[in-house]
């Protein structure tokens, strides 16, 4: 204990607790699908109906994001990095902001279901489908991960059959999705971040008895150089820094919360616009809290750890390791309280899958079944939605394999969203802030954006920046019971064969940060789509229905392409009270401004 070597395997209670919290959170789902079953309309499942109010729906909000990967993930990053992760504060305060005041108004006025139907509306139907393509290949990858992951640390640490755990945790998101819809993934994820946080805090309230106090803790990290996050480097190949993190790490959760299914779901399934915005600035609060709680777990585990690094010392196979490991150490002798935390990491595990089925879900049905099968009554509507939930949910279980191959979990599944999300944020940006931003342009961005972001990914993940570029900290095993030398566990022993040779784009293209990866595709996207638009006469293209776009003053508009309507007000009030029903009205949809300019001219651009 506390110095190396075998910890203790899950007890019986352990088994009983980590059941039992399952059991509940699947009850809460069955629970809240018995309520609901007088109204089993598309629009209840898929939405709540939207009757939502804001502090649920942002406590789903941060555990649909907050998941294993972050309970597991997070702590290691700061034992091994320092707190620099910390500075995400910042970039959760830039996301809410910009989320809550341009896109929930643009989203909830609108009365989508898909966030991909904008696309259609703004530019056409093929990119609207790529746009769905996108976000399923991307959210089945990112769940896959999600489900083996943190599955396959606990297993090696606590003795869980992998893929028992494996299998368990999608059927009963495949339950309780297929059955409760949206209100049951909602109340569910409102359980399991709670027992997040719980987990949390048993692993640095025991740390802090075990060291002396939180006081202890704080020295140690301070002595260890783990307290030093504001790194100003601007050099754009650095992992870490508070240029990669508020910069980059902004953006990329701004693409997250402001264009992915998963998200603007929640939030555009609230009764009032105002419940929405309030639902992202209560989610900024939740997001403060876990990062901070992961930080002091992180901080406590290198303060009893400093002297024996688990990972140097051979106790763990990898640094995702490193918090199960710690929590059966310090913890073992509870009965019951290894099984709280296990139950913490899977709690965020099923928020996470539960959210994406449900999401694919709607995307699929909005995006390609309505279109094909425009008549559909609500009953096959309803039967639909929950086959598709048990097809999504198989899915998602058999990419667990795949997510295997992914490296460092953390960083992966936040690879992920940069190099699919910042080229979809990039097209959506384009179309609402550019009138001269035309189908072709927005293609060709969107490709463009996608194929540079790819390259320089999947060139990460096969040539990973060395050290030099990621700095992990130093860590020492000189008080290990068999060791008493100070190394770095990063230190390689030389091996008899001859490194492969790196290509020239290895130490600079392909170790560009990982944070990086959005912006990236976000601006190539913006700057291609707006040269390609321009050169296929984006500024002599009939003007777009005015409703689809942010500003009214244009603040990022070109000039050559804008124009000032003035107010109309009853058919201001047709869009506001019809959303999506008043924009899709043959009285707005498909008419030329050309020769019907004075009545469209009228009607506000909010």
């Amino acid at each position: 204990m506390v110095g190396g070597g075998e910890v203790a395997l899950f007890s019986v209670w352990d088994y009983v607790v980590f059941a039992g919290i399952v059991v509940g959170a699947a009850g809460i789902g069955l629970f809240q699908a018995i309520r609901s079953r007088k109204d089993s309309s598309s629009d209840e499942f898929l939405l709540g109906g939207r009757q939502m109010t804001a502090v649920p729906v942002a406590m789903s909000l941060t555990a649909s994001f907050m998941s294993g990967i972050t309970v597991i993930g997070t702590p290691a990053e700061a034992y091994r990095f320092g707190t620099g992760f910390w500075l995400f504060a910042f970039a959760y305060a830039i996301m809410s902001t910009v989320s809550a005041e341009v896109f929930v108004p643009l989203f909830y006025r609108l009365g989508i279901t898909s966030t991909y139907e904008y696309l259609e509306m703004r530019f056409n139907k093929p990119l609207r489908v790529i746009g769905t393509s996108m976000y399923i290949i991307q959210t089945a990858l990112y769940t896959g991960m999600v489900i083996y992951a943190p599955a396959l640390a606990l297993n090696q640490i606590t003795g869980l059959d992998l893929w028992g755990v494996l299998v368990a945790t999608g059927v009963v998101c495949i339950i309780y999705c297929t059955l409760g819809g949206l209100k049951a993934v909602i109340w569910t994820d409102v359980f399991q971040m709670v027992i997040m946080l719980a987990g949390f805090v048993a692993v640095i309230a025991r740390a802090a008895v075990l060291q002396g106090g939180l006081g202890k803790i704080w020295k140690d990290a301070e002595e260890g150089g783990r307290l030093d996050p504001f790194d100003f480097n601007p050099d754009p190949l650095q992992r870490h820094s508070f240029w990669t993190v508020v910069v980059g790490g902004s953006l990329m959760w701004i693409s997250i919360y402001s264009i992915n299914q998963s998200q603007v779901q929640r939030y555009i399934s609230c009764r009032t616009m105002t419940q929405a915005k309030l639902s992202l600035y209560v989610n900024m609060i939740g997001l403060w809290v876990t990062v901070s709680l992961a930080m002091l777990s992180g901080l406590a585990m290198f303060s009893i750890y400093k002297d024996c690094d688990p990972l140097t010392n051979g106790d763990v196979d990898n640094s995702d390791q490193l918090l199960p490991y710690l929590v059966m150490d310090i913890l073992g002798e509870f009965p019951g309280v290894p099984g709280l935390f296990v139950a913490a990491a899977y709690s965020g595990t099923l928020s996470t899958v539960s959210s994406s089925i449900n999401a694919l879900v709607a995307v699929t049905v909005e995006d390609f079944v309505k279109p094909l099968m425009p008549n559909l009554t609500e009953k096959q509507l309803s039967w639909m939605n929950m086959g598709l939930s048990v097809f999504f949910g198989g899915v998602c279980i058999g990419m667990a394999a795949v997510a295997s191959l992914m490296g460092s979990i953390l960083q992966a599944a936040l690879s992920i969203f940069g190099m699919i999300s910042g080229p979809l944020l990039g097209l959506y940006l384009l179309g609402m802030f550019f009138r001269c931003a035309n189908s072709m342009g927005g293609l060709a961005g969107l490709v463009s954006g996608l194929a540079i972001t790819l390259w320089v990914g999947i060139g990460a993940q096969i040539y990973p920046p060395g050290p030099d570029k990621t700095h992990p900290l130093d860590l020492s095993i000189e008080g290990c019971l068999a060791n008493f030398t100070t190394v770095s566990p990063w230190t390689t022993v030389p091996s008899l064969n001859t490194p492969e040779p790196r290509p020239p784009l290895a130490d600079s293209w392909y170790s560009l940060s990982y944070l990086y990866f959005c912006p990236l595709g976000t601006i190539i996207t913006m700057v291609v789509g707006l040269l390609v638009s321009f050169a296929t006469g984006g500024c002599k293209q009939q003007k777009t229905r005015p409703e689809l776009f942010i500003s009214t003053n244009d603040l990022f508009c070109f000039t050559c392409c804008s124009s000032k309507p003035t107010e109309t007000p009853e058919l201001v009030e047709k869009v506001h009270s019809n959303g999506k029903q008043g924009i899709d009205n043959p009285e707005f949809s498909g008419m030329e401004l050309d020769t019907k300019e004075k009545d469209l001219d009228k009607i506000t651009r909010f």
